[in-house]
């Protein structure tokens, strides 16, 4: 036995378990398709982060944030599905084989049996989400960017009644100490008209952030504007003397403190919330939560105006319903991005980058789990696929040892397959694979001619189907089982790599030969 005819041998072993794998990758890949494996898996493995861990991904709160998810149109998007009878029926079919068989399985908490794992009324779900998109997704399911607008809302509010009161206490104290000069009287009437007017101007600016026209920057530009109106209408119409004088200097200083440095005054105001303080709306227990919540209960204040319809719902939709786990991972993600940003939109942004790697990471690791679960039914579909075919790895060897001619013929045609240049294309690849196998008798199957060299058996003869002996073939199947599940880009590798090795190596290139040619 000499190393050629040793590599003949593996060639033909090799060549035949490529075939068989290309089947099995077909069958797997028809599977996962009917019972939607890979779209399935994700929606699990989404469900595994927000809840933190495998043991609360199955609680009823943490698959309705699930839904939510998967409700949203940048979701609903992803997962196209093509037009037509002749795509139509096919899927309609693949649905239905898979609503059968999730109906035979426990419904999942929160659930009944006529909502799949993809939500109500949905047959499929996508097989794969941008970490962008999940991002997104999941700000806008928790509604958050809508509650750090009433939030600052309900602050602006709270920032404006406090400056008019300070000015209104700087008019009431000078009135206090001129009640008795009567030269004041039309001032002091002049006085609140202006305040009336300044009030309502404060009110349209705050109404405009609250319609989203105006920035909360834009907006305590616009009332410095109309406070320094009303501090020239104060300076155009008080009497000259000692105590208006000293009025309007606290005017003045006033709107220097306040207004001068407009991100100093958003700072100092706590006007914007900080990443911290965005997460915590949506933490029951927090005191940003206690402050939204008596804002709504003031049901005088004009910040409850602006924040009851949007919060109920989203109280009863988001907060409420929500898994602490997500809190709690937010929580951690907002302390990771607030030592990079100034301002809530940078918070924002910076948390959705924050929310993307950490999906990243998650699905990373959700992808070596579906390969490792791929990986365990591939070998249940090899095995069937050698026991189906009758492909006794330890058959085969002594078949392909002792048959030169079905060796050369296999070794011949897996050649030609071999030194096929480029990547490994399944498709070109199972093609060339049916073409060849046209002129080639594999040592596989249910056959007389197998049967008698296995368990020495035909069907014409008149002995009993001898059951015992096949008990020898079984670990040539499970051999077989295991390769076949190795996959047909691992056996044309190596074929490739095993008929370089028996022709001594790559064949030179065109333009090698040429050169060789003219030196000779």
């Amino acid at each position: 036995m000499n190393l050629p005819f040793i590599l003949d041998v593996a060639i033909g072993l090799i060549f035949i378990y490529l075939i068989l794998s290309l089947l099995a990758s077909e069958i797997q890949e028809l599977i996962a398709t009917v019972f939607q494996w890979r779209a399935e898996h994700l929606k699990k493995s989404i469900e595994i982060l927000l809840a933190g861990n495998a043991e609360n991904a199955e609680e009823a709160h943490v698959i309705q944030l699930a839904n939510r998810i998967y409700d949203n149109p940048l979701v609903k998007n992803i997962n196209q599905e093509a037009k037509g009878l002749f795509v139509t029926i096919p899927r309609k079919i693949t649905w239905a084989i898979g609503s059968l068989y999730r109906r035979l399985t426990k419904p999942r908490p929160g659930t009944d049996k006529s909502t799949s794992i993809f939500g109500d009324k949905k047959h499929t779900g996508p097989s794969y989400i941008p970490a962008d998109v999940f991002a997104t997704t999941l700000v806008e399911t928790l509604q958050i960017p809508a509650l750090v607008q009433r939030l600052t809302e309900s602050r602006l509010n709270k920032f404006k009644e406090q400056r008019l009161a300070e000015i209104e206490e700087i008019i009431i104290r000078l009135q206090e100490q001129t009640s008795d000069d009567y030269r004041y009287t039309d001032f002091f009437s002049n006085v609140y008209n202006e305040f009336s007017g300044l009030r309502s101007e404060f009110e349209k600016t705050c109404w405009n952030f609250h319609q989203k026209k105006a920035s909360l920057k834009t907006c305590l530009n616009r009332m410095a504007e109309s406070l320094d109106r009303y501090i020239d209408s104060f300076q155009a119409e008080m009497p000259e003397d000692e105590l208006s004088n000293k009025s309007l200097r606290r005017l003045k200083f006033f709107k220097q403190d306040n207004f001068e440095n407009i991100e100093q005054a958003i700072l100092l105001g706590g006007l914007q919330p900080t990443i911290n303080e965005v997460v915590q709306t949506i933490d029951k227990n927090s005191e940003i939560y206690k402050e939204i919540k008596a804002a709504i209960q003031d049901q005088d204040s004009e910040a409850y105006q602006g924040i009851q319809q949007a919060y109920q719902t989203i109280e009863t939709t988001a907060i409420e319903k929500l898994p602490p786990t997500v809190v709690e991972n937010l929580s951690v993600l907002a302390k990771r991005a607030q030592a990079r940003v100034k301002t809530t939109e940078e918070g924002m942004n910076a948390l959705r980058l924050e929310i993307e790697n950490t999906f990243n990471s998650s699905m990373e690791r959700a992808s070596g789990v579906y390969k490792r679960n791929a990986k365990g039914a591939a070998i249940i579909i090899g095995l069937a696929i050698a026991i189906t075919a009758n492909a006794d790895a330890i058959y085969m060897v002594s078949r392909l040892s002792k048959d030169s001619a079905l060796r050369d013929t296999i070794t011949n045609s897996a050649g030609e397959l071999a030194l096929r240049k480029g990547t490994v294309d399944l498709e070109q690849l199972r093609q060339e694979a049916d073409q060849t196998l046209t002129n080639i008798s594999l040592p596989i199957g249910w056959d007389d001619a197998n049967l008698q060299q296995q368990i020495k058996w035909r069907r014409q003869s008149k002995k009993t189907f001898p059951y015992l002996k096949m008990l020898a073939l079984i670990p040539g199947w499970i051999l077989s089982g295991i390769a076949i599940a190795m996959g047909a880009p691992f056996w044309f590798d190596l074929l490739s790599k095993i008929v370089n090795v028996r022709n001594a190596g790559s064949r030179p290139s065109s333009d090698t030969r040429k050169v060789a040619d003219n030196e000779e």
